[in-house]
């Protein structure tokens, strides 16, 4: 019998394996809603801001898959991420700062998904529980 953590791991590598197979038609599809990045407007990157509080479960050419975890009154230093579907593990009360300093709170369930497009920002967890989220992170369609 599977545990908890392992199924959640098999529905998450599932789940990126259909992003991965389907973002070139997306992409081709629907061009304006994947903006390419620019480097020098971005923050850096999540795993080496916060390698304490993140892990690279996968990686390839395609997608990237992050687990993240941040622990009660604990903050995510300004980061960002390319286009990308967060699933939170747990329930989520966090606060979210943008690069002009804007926040806004944010909750979510814990088994809910969410789109975003390329983006930089900081967090903080105002639960009284740790976070948990996997972001699954996707890279430039391979061209043909």
């Amino acid at each position: 019998m599977l545990s908890q953590r392992s199924f959640l791991r098999i529905v998450l590598l599932i789940s990126a394996l259909a992003l991965w197979c389907i973002t070139p038609v997306l992409a081709q599809e629907h061009p304006a809603e994947h903006p390419k990045e620019h480097p020098q407007e971005m923050a850096p990157d999540v795993v080496k801001v916060a390698p304490n509080q993140c892990k690279v479960l996968l990686e390839n050419d395609r997608v990237r898959v992050v687990e993240i975890w941040i622990k009660p009154g604990e903050k995510l230093a300004m980061h960002s991420h390319p286009a990308a579907v967060t699933y939170f593990l747990t329930a989520v009360k966090a606060k979210t700062t943008s690069p002009d300093g804007k926040t806004t709170e944010t909750e979510a369930k814990a088994g809910e998904a969410r789109w975003s497009e390329a983006l930089s920002h900081a967090q903080e967890n105002l639960g009284k529980a740790e976070v948990r989220a996997l972001v699954i992170e996707m890279k430039e369609p391979q061209k043909k």
